[in-house]
């Protein structure tokens, strides 16, 4: 795990993906795309950087039901590198991703409805 905190704010770039491990834990990974737009020289600059966020468990199975391309959220968790080989013989390929503890929406430009989800405790 890594040491690496970081909170970011942006739209869903495509409908998240839900899956489930061999062992039947859900994750959910979807894109989304933090942007911020500045005046420099009288002239609006709009600079975009994408993050890949993976969530695990029953949020991941929320944010499926209730999430998808353009939804505004609020992400924050952890960083980490992910390492996979090319399959087209590039060599090791990395990516950072934000392993998400907890995804809202953000409600700058949008209203929600917050159902409470009962759950079992064990």
């Amino acid at each position: 795990m890594s040491d690496s905190f970081l909170a970011i704010s942006g739209s869903i770039g495509k409908d998240p993906e839900l899956r489930y491990t061999n062992s039947g834990r859900a994750i959910c990974t979807f894109p989304v795309a933090v942007s911020r737009r500045y005046k420099k020289d009288d002239v609006w600059v709009e600079e975009t950087a994408w993050w890949d966020v993976t969530v695990w468990g029953d949020m991941a199975e929320n944010i499926a039901a209730t999430c998808f391309k353009g939804t505004r959220v609020m992400c924050h968790g952890y960083t980490k590198q992910e390492e996979w080989e090319d399959k087209n013989g590039g060599g090791k390929r990395t990516k950072m991703v934000l392993v998400a503890d907890e995804v809202g929406a953000s409600l700058r430009w949008a209203t929600a409805t917050v159902d409470k989800v009962e759950r079992e405790r064990s």
